[in-house]
């Protein structure tokens, strides 16, 4: 499965963007997909993750209750509604996905994500 993220840009704090991505050469609903994202001289970090079937999320404490992960089966879509934007969610962000849902996803990093799309730069201004 072959993935692009798009949806990043500038935008002031406390503001809104909505991040997508969009799967081709397979069904994103088979799949775990994740957002991930990497400030500049820091490691990737996992942010939020979407079961196959939708029924289970996951959201790391620095994005829970301001992030939303959600899954458009017919577009082959996942989105990222992030809201209240701070500074420090500055980053490149990058969706990936993986075939199961099987080990608590706190514990999930880069390694456990066979497919990635490019990212997408999100620069928060104060």
């Amino acid at each position: 499965v072959q993935l692009q993220a798009s949806g990043g840009g500038l935008v002031q704090a406390g503001g809104s963007l909505r991040l997508s991505c969009v799967a081709s050469g397979g069904t994103l609903s088979r799949f775990t997909t994740a957002w991930f994202r990497q400030p500049p001289g820091e490691e990737r970090e996992l942010i939020a993750a979407i079961r196959g079937s939708g029924v289970n999320t996951y959201y790391s404490d620095s994005v829970k209750g301001r992030f939303t992960i959600s899954r458009d089966n017919a577009k082959n879509t996942v989105h990222l509604q992030m809201n209240n934007l701070k500074p420090e969610d500055t980053a490149v962000y990058y969706c990936a996905s993986r075939w199961s849902w099987n080990v608590v996803p706190s514990t999930w990093s880069s390694a456990d994500f066979p497919y990635w799309g490019q990212g997408t730069q999100v620069t928060v201004s104060s």
